[in-house]
């Protein structure tokens, strides 16, 4: 039988269909996911553009400038980040100890959160979206 990952999810998220702002998403999280998705939500904060603006979009935080860079939610047992699937295959071998699929990258809670890696694959993200917007 697979075992199924679910989110946690607070009782207000539950009755209205899912948070309505990031701090709604926040504030439903029990710990240790809040304060691993905090950290993530910082090292992304620290690389995007200056006017990223910080959304909920598939009932999970996201950033996004003029479109959705990264997506990052927290799970029973992990966090996610969400930096498209090129990102992850540019950067396969620096995620070899980390469970991956397709578009989404898993970091369990009960470890250090890769501040620094978290922030090269939202750069990675931000240029390939810069990259984009010039074709």
């Amino acid at each position: 039988m697979k075992k199924t990952q679910t989110r946690a999810r607070s009782s207000a998220e539950k009755a209205k269909g899912g948070p309505k702002s990031v701090d709604e998403y926040f504030a439903g999280l029990p710990q240790p996911a809040h304060s691993a998705l905090k950290k993530i939500r910082e090292a992304i904060r620290s690389v995007v553009l200056a006017d990223a603006e910080e959304t909920i979009s598939y009932k999970i935080p996201a950033f996004k400038h003029k479109k959705v860079l990264v997506w990052y939610a927290a799970f029973s047992d992990h966090c996610s980040l969400f930096p498209t699937n090129a990102v992850i295959e540019a950067f396969k071998n620096e995620l070899k100890g980390y469970s991956t699929s397709k578009g989404t990258i898993h970091f369990p809670i009960d470890e250090p959160v890769p501040t620094a890696l978290i922030k090269k694959l939202v750069k990675a993200r931000v240029a390939q979206s810069e990259a984009k917007k010039r074709h």
